[in-house]
């Protein structure tokens, strides 16, 4: 973050120009195979949109499609969605102290909170620390903003492709977000948390998918997140 300009115009410039470079590439190709997936269960294009601009959790979105695809109720529907976005939670609740700056109005940081994802939380984590409290928001705000946009963008280019590439390209597309967001975490391994979580979710991912498919990935984040936290608060108080 050396050399920028410090002021709210300059930070907000920055964080935008940060997130139209690999998050945006990376963010585009996956809402590209979310377009996709959206043609492809026969979904109108406005839907597609309706999802990504009020929602915007890519992978609850894809959940709210494959159910539709099979015809699930409205209630199992949402039932699914919640559980699946869940993690969006203790997102925000950590987040926001990190933003938090007294003079700002609270509702800035009620329609903030509806810009956080992944690869947002993930990067404010590291440059949020480095900048005034008083601009960060506006960096955050910069950054999500963009990738909202290549978001919008990146639907309406994957329901429009879909056809004209293979379905097993575009669909796998969708794969290339949490694969960014494990190697954002891998680039500041200063705190031994993540290096536990991450090792922990690798390992124990796999097999418990396969024991049991339905709950695997649920009781892995779960598992490996808890267990990191424990061990990360142990190490500190031997340190």
């Amino acid at each position: 973050m050396a050399g920028i300009d410090r002021t709210g115009w300059g930070i907000g410039l920055s964080a935008a120009r940060e997130a139209l470079g690999l998050p945006a590439l990376v963010m585009g190709a996956s809402f590209v195979g979310f377009g996709s997936l959206v043609r492809e269960a026969g979904l109108g294009l406005w839907l597609g949109l309706y999802s990504t601009a009020t929602g915007w959790a890519l992978p609850g979105q894809v959940v709210v499609v494959e159910l539709y695809g099979v015809g699930a109720s409205l209630l199992m529907t949402s039932i699914a969605v919640a559980l699946t976005n869940a993690r969006l939670l203790p997102m925000v609740v950590t987040l926001m102290p990190l933003l938090k700056e007294e003079r700002q109005a609270t509702w800035k940081y009620l329609l903030a909170a509806h810009f956080v994802a992944v690869t947002g939380w993930a990067t404010a984590q590291l440059r949020c620390p480095d900048l005034p409290r008083k601009y960060r928001l506006t960096w955050f705000a910069c950054f999500s903003g963009a990738l909202w946009v290549v978001s919008m963008a990146g639907t309406a280019f994957g329901f429009l492709l879909a056809g004209f590439v293979p379905q097993p390209v575009t669909l796998g597309l969708v794969f290339l977000n949490p694969l960014y967001f494990m190697l954002v975490f891998a680039t500041d391994l200063r705190q031994r948390a993540k290096v536990y979580a991450l090792c922990a979710g690798a390992a124990l991912g796999p097999p418990l998918h396969l024991l049991e498919p339905d709950w695997g990935l649920m009781a892995t984040g779960l598992i490996a997140g808890t267990g990191a936290f424990l061990a990360g608060r142990g190490a500190r108080g031997l340190g």
